[in-house]
């Protein structure tokens, strides 16, 4: 501070007169996280330095103040406007300095907790495990009442199945978490203990997981069914038969019916999700795969089919199709 009172706030935090409402904001939570008081307890200094940092904060970070302050310089606030912001701040009506921090935040440039505030913004890079982190950080939001913090990640489709542990970057923090068996996109894990952070206060909310199941190539979730397709030849189809299929755990062989209609679905008990207390059962429905190419044999057993083929497969249907 200079003789006559006046405070650089662009020098104040380390900044270019030309600096973004978005460099300021960043620069003021790497300074805030440095110099907070619950980072170093009883430490004069840094409490002098987080004062004039929060102040520098709240005159840039607000447009019409940093219009005057560049403006007018050291009588930008002459006329009274702003929150004692000239001179020293009025922390007398602050019961301690979070409670000044969360004022001066919810005031100008903030936004809700979580994510944002002390908690958690965009989730996991590359959208999940392993190796994600949460970008979380000071900033943005006044006193939350609610300190849960929450973030939505994508698992496989087989370690939704076969459940996992997974280790999460929190707060810099490594997080170690466990995934059951048998979880579904919209199953939610509760970390305890884990989410934002009240500061001076030593109150932590907790943090809730919102799960994803990327998609498998096979295997599609219906309530506790897990079904599939099943591709079955022509004759297949016609006459039935043992087939073997692809189960969750491997191979199995399946009695298919003859005549079955492609819209019928087959049942293995207890071959599907995990459910509470066991398994639950997987539906395989019969879709038709026909040789991209015939052989010769193969094209002439298919035409003495058509000439001896007693039935018309669009028997009713032509006549049920007109209005």
């Amino acid at each position: 501070m200079s003789a006559n009172g006046y405070r650089d706030y662009f020098k104040v935090l380390g900044l270019d007169r030309s600096a973004d409402a978005d460099a300021i904001k960043r620069t003021f939570r790497k300074l805030a996280r440095k110099y907070h008081p619950d980072v170093n307890p009883g430490d004069k200094d840094a409490e002098a330095k987080f004062k004039e940092i929060s102040e520098a904060y709240e005159v840039l970070s607000d447009p019409d103040k940093r219009r005057r302050y560049e403006q007018f310089g050291q009588y930008w606030n002459q006329g009274g406007a702003g929150v004692g912001t000239s001179g020293d701040v009025d922390f007398g009506r602050y019961g301690n300095f979070d409670d000044f921090v969360n004022d001066l935040l919810g005031r100008f440039g903030g936004s809700s907790p979580g994510p944002g505030g002390f908690g958690f913004g965009s989730g996991f890079p590359g959208g999940g495990f392993p190796g994600g982190g949460f970008n979380t950080g000071f900033g943005g939001g006044a006193a939350a009442a609610n300190l849960d913090a929450e973030a939505v990640i994508s698992i496989s489709f087989s370690d939704a199945f076969h459940g996992c542990e997974r280790t999460l970057a929190v707060n810099e923090e490594r997080v170690q978490v466990r995934i059951p068996p048998g979880v579904k996109t919209g199953s939610r894990l509760r970390l305890k203990a884990k989410g934002n952070l009240q500061p001076g206060t030593g109150r932590r909310g907790d943090l809730y997981l919102t799960l994803k199941l990327q998609e498998h190539p096979i295997w599609k979730l219906d309530g506790d069914l897990l079904r599939g397709e099943l591709p079955l030849s022509l004759d297949e189809l016609a006459l039935g038969g043992e087939v073997r299929v692809a189960t969750p755990d491997g191979e199995a062989t399946l009695q298919v019916p003859a005549g079955i209609s492609l819209g019928r679905s087959l049942r293995l008990k207890g071959k599907g999700w995990p459910i509470k207390g066991g398994r639950g059962d997987l539906l395989l429905t019969p879709v038709l795969r026909l040789p991209q190419q015939l052989t010769e044999q193969e094209q002439a057993l298919f035409e003495q089919l058509r000439e001896l083929r007693s039935s018309n497969p669009r028997s009713g249907w032509l006549q049920a199709g007109r209005l």
